[in-house]
Order: structure tokens, then C-alpha cells, then sequence
């Protein structure tokens, strides 16, 4: 968590940067407003008489024209591009110098196939001589994001001020296609709904963010404009499942909850429906569908939060934060005018920042799954009342253990351990006397055993151990000891003594199972003989 937090934390801090450390691009002071298309001047730098600026331009049509002057002292490179967005279908540019006539004329937006000389950016350089000049900019966009601004900066400045929003493009939509593949991957492997929403989300956003900030028509020369829109209804709806699914909204459980989501699927299905007849109102439609799921969504957390639902806390944290910058990148006009950010920055921001909290709650399942399986293991592996191996973990692992001897050459002893009169103690003393003495059992062989030694309970009052790597001298001494202290520790629990016996083994000849049958019959053959001693034989 303190890592995924740590690089939220730097792309927060490289937001930041981005914003005030571009704040000194604009340098050139450009005085303007935007008309109606019917007022722009065209061969000349003078509008109309009785020309009314327009207070902003309209979010579902844009077909306006900017005039404005500027002036310059000297000989300067410069470059001019849109402040505050990156979403403009088409623009042109067109230069007039002080005399009235065309110095310069550049094209160029996402639907445009003239070529960009900046790097994910607008922008179109011009080097200009001294004077006084007129920049009429026209417009013609399907829908806008939020309200275009031309600026001009000098071409060093520029330069500099456009690499931490391309830096953080590409670091987010980088993020953005790692986990989209790792839950498309999770939903193929554990054949999850759940997994497969989610990275049908992060797939409309990339394919909008990629859009809408130039990477795609860049890239792949895919100047198809509705990307930046259409994918995100889809992917809205995705997200409505996404979080019905991770919050287990049933209608047996959470009637009201559940009947929300599917009324706000309905609707933003509906959505899908009009954007299909009125394009030019898919991006509105997306702006209502990411404000009515990130509701839902954070509702749907807190509820679910404080009914102690396991995986709701993180995704709260994670919806919380998305709330609150989706909310901002919505509803936000326009940037600072010193910034060389733009709206979709902070929008691609917010998605990467929820996507990489997410994976917390991924990361809690798995870790959650770990902690159940190795749960599972244990108690298949192992005896409930002393802790031991059981007979399933002792013949697993002695398997192992045999296998390596026989290939190394090296010798081993089994020994096999019952408990005389066990029945009896526990008919006259009960069963919990019982289950003591079993313990004391085995944490008196535990002690005197090395650590590469297994012992294991294999049921009842039998006990088995494997001694590896072991000479027939050293495993007969072994076994006297093991003798002593499991009598020592039954003292207590009277009748009780103990049978041992004792095989060793100079090279493995035999499987496990068949070594560890010889023991117990040779075990058996000292219980026949009058219990409470032990019996050692060897084989080359």
C-alpha cells in the first residue's frame, strides 16, 4: 500500500510542478475574444462593424473565431497554441502583420492529418521580425472540453513548459494500459465479471485520454473524434457493474443499492441511445454519466463501509479521491493562464490515481486468498491437537526426504511410536486426560530431535518419525532417547507407556510407504512381545 501510495504522491507532486513551473511560458501578451463564425475576418485583420465577442463558446457545437494582437520588441521565435484543452476537432490559424497583409497561416486539431511539430501538443512554431500584429484563429470543433484559449510563447519557454504535461500523459496512460492488461488477464484466469468491467473501463479511458490529448492521432494516426467521447458511455457502465459487483449489491441484500445501479444502467444506456442520434452531445452526456456513477459509487462505499464489507474501506479511499479531482476535471473551464496544462491532464490524473488505489483492493484479495489457502494447507497438512504433521503431511513430505537419500546415497531411520493402554486412559480418565498426554507426547520427542528430523502424529496414539542423513549407530541412540522422554512425559498419565520400533536404512532400496509399513510391523512385534520397549533392525 505505502509504495502504490508513494507514486500516487508523485504524480500528485509532478501535477503540481507541471502547473507552477510552466506558469513563466507565457511571455508574449495576446489581447482578443471570440466571435461568432459569421463575424471573422477572413483576408483582412478588422471585423465587422457592430461584432459582438461571445462571453464563451458552446460546448456542444464550436464554430467560432478568435481576433487578438499582440507586439513585439524584437525578432522572435515563437510558437502558438490553445491554453486550458487539447480537444479541438479543427483549427486554422492565420497571421496578419501591421500593414494588414498574411504573414503566416497554420492548420491543424485531432481531425486534422497535417502533422504536429510539438509532440502531443497544438502548437505551430513561426520565427517573427519585430511589430504589431493580428492573429485570427477559426474554430470548428464537434463538441469542446473546455474553453480554448491561443497563446503564444516564446519557443524556448514552450519548449520547457509542455514536458511535465507530456511527461505526465504518457506516465498515466502507461499505468492506465499496465493494469487494464492485468485485469483483462485476472478476468481470463479466474473467469471474473468483476475483473473484466474494470478493464473495460480503463480500456474507454485510455482510448479517450489517448485521444483527447493527441497520443493516438499522434501515434497511430487515428483522428476519429467521437474516441474521445463514445468510449466513455460504454466505460461509465462498466463502472456501474464494476462497483454492483466488488460490493456484492444483490437485491436479497441490498434491494435499494442494487435497483439504483441497474436504474442508472438503464439510463446511462439511454445516454448511449441519444449520443447515437445527437453526437455532437456525446461529451455532455459523458460529463452527466461520470458525475451520476462516481454518486453512485461513493454512496454505494460508505454504505457498504460501515456495514464492514471487507473490501469497501479501500474502495472508498480510492473513490473518495476520485470524487473529488473527477468532480474538478467536469466541471473546470478553463486552467490557469500561465499553465500549460490542460483540463484533460487533470482528468487522466484521476483516473490513474483511482485506477492505482484500486489495485489495493485486488492486492487484499489475493493476500486474503494466500492467507486462506496456506489455511487450507495447514489443516490438511496438519494435526489439529499437537501441531504436528499428520499422516497426509508426513508421507508428502518424507517422500521428498526418501527420494533425496536415494539419490545422494545417503542413509536414514524410521521410527514408529504407540502408546500402550491408550484406550484405557481414556475410558477411565476421559478424553481430555487423553488429549494431554498426547501432547506431552509429542512436545517431549519435539525436544531431543534435530531440526531437519520430521515427526508427525499419524493418527490416534501413533507417532512416526523420519531421521535423515543418519548412521545405524546414531539412529539406535536416537531412538533410546526418544524412548526415555516419551516415557518420562506419560509418567503422569499411568497406564500409558510406549512401543518403539526402530528400521534403518544404509541406502534407500524401498519407497516410503513401504519403510514406513516395515517400522510399524516391527512396532507391533514389540507390543506382541509385551509392550513398553523397543526394537531396532537394519538393512543394507
Amino acid at each position: 500500500m505505502n509504495s502504490l501510495l508513494r507514486s500516487w504522491s508523485g504524480l500528485l507532486a509532478l501535477f503540481l510542478w507541471a502547473g507552477t513551473g510552466s506558469a513563466q511560458g507565457a511571455s508574449i501578451a495576446l489581447s482578443g475574444h471570440w466571435y461568432a463564425m459569421s463575424s471573422c475576418p477572413v483576408d483582412r485583420p478588422t471585423l465587422p462593424v457592430n461584432s459582438v465577442p461571445l462571453d464563451e463558446l458552446s460546448r456542444t457545437r464550436a464554430q467560432d473565431c478568435f481576433v487578438g494582437d499582440f507586439a513585439l520588441d524584437q525578432a522572435t521565435d515563437v510558437v502558438i497554441d490553445f491554453g486550458s484543452t487539447t480537444v479541438i476537432g479543427r483549427f486554422t490559424h492565420t497571421l496578419f502583420g501591421a500593414s494588414g497583409h498574411v504573414v503566416a497561416r497554420a492548420e491543424g486539431g485531432i481531425q486534422s492529418h497535417a502533422l504536429d511539430p510539438f509532440f502531443l501538443r497544438h502548437g505551430r512554431s513561426l520565427h517573427l521580425p519585430a511589430g504589431h500584429y493580428t492573429l485570427v484563429t477559426q474554430l470548428d470543433s464537434p463538441f469542446l472540453l473546455a474553453q480554448p484559449q491561443p497563446r503564444f510563447d516564446t519557443l524556448d519557454q514552450y519548449q520547457q513548459a509542455i514536458k511535465p504535461g507530456d511527461a505526465l500523459t504518457l506516465i498515466c496512460l502507461g499505468i492506465l494500459s499496465g493494469l487494464m492488461f492485468y485485469y483483462a488477464t485476472l478476468a481470463a484466469i479466474r473467469k471474473n465479471a468483476t475483473d473484466l468491467l474494470y478493464a473495460l473501463f480503463l480500456l474507454g479511458n485510455l482510448l479517450y485520454n489517448g485521444s483527447a490529448l493527441l497520443v493516438w492521432p499522434e501515434l497511430l494516426h487515428l483522428h476519429g473524434f467521437y474516441l474521445i467521447s463514445f468510449p466513455i458511455l460504454f466505460s461509465n457502465m462498466a463502472y456501474v457493474g464494476f462497483v454492483m459487483r466488488l460490493l456484492d449489491l444483490d437485491y436479497q441484500g441490498h434491494p435499494f443499492l442494487f435497483v439504483a445501479g441497474a436504474a442508472l444502467l438503464v439510463l446511462l444506456g439511454a445516454g448511449v441511445v441519444v449520443a447515437l442520434a445527437r453526437p455532437h452531445w456525446s461529451l455532455e452526456l459523458d460529463r452527466a454519466g461520470v458525475a451520476l456513477f462516481l454518486t453512485y459509487g461513493l454512496v454505494a462505499g460508505v454504505v457498504r463501509t460501515r456495514q464492514k464489507h471487507d473490501r469497501a474501506p479501500l474502495y472508498l479511499l480510492a473513490v473518495v479521491l476520485f470524487f473529488i479531482m473527477g468532480f474538478i476535471s467536469i466541471s473546470l473551464e478553463k486552467m490557469s493562464s500561465g499553465s500549460m496544462l490542460a483540463v484533460e491532464h487533470l482528468g487522466l490524473l484521476s483516473v490513474t490515481v483511482e485506477a492505482m488505489l484500486l489495485s489495493l483492493v485486488v492486492a487484499r484479495q489475493f493476500s486474503s486468498l494466500q492467507e486462506q489457502y496456506e489455511q487450507a494447507w495447514a489443516d490438511a497438512m496438519q494435526d489439529a491437537l499437537t501441531g504436528l504433521r499428520n499422516r497426509r503431511g508426513f508421507m508428502d513430505a518424507g517422500t521428498a526426504e526418501v527420494e533425496r537419500a536415494r539419490r545422494y546415497g545417503r542413509p536414514l531411520s524410521i521410527i514408529f511410536i504407540d502408546l500402550d493402554n491408550f484406550k484405557q486412559l481414556n475410558d477411565t480418565k476421559g478424553h481430555d486426560v487423553g488429549d494431554t498426554a498426547l501432547i506431552m507426547a509429542s512436545r517431549a520427542l519435539s525436544k531431543v530431535l534435530r531440526s531437519n528430523d520430521l515427526l508427525a502424529r499419524l493418527g490416534g496414539d501413533e507417532f512416526a518419525v523420519l531421521l535423515t542423513e543418519i548412521s545405524p549407530d546414531a539412529s539406535a541412540e536416537a531412538a533410546q532417547k526418544l524412548f526415555k522422554v516419551v516415557n518420562l512425559a506419560l509418567r503422569d498419565f499411568p497406564p500409558v507407556t510406549a512401543s518403539i520400533g526402530v528400521i534403518s536404512f544404509s541406502r534407500v532400496r524401498h519407497s516410503f510407504a513401504t519403510m514406513v509399513k516395515l517400522a510399524d510391523e516391527l512396532m507391533y512385534e514389540v507390543k506382541k512381545s509385551g509392550k513398553n520397549n523397543m526394537s531396532f533392525k537394519q538393512y543394507d
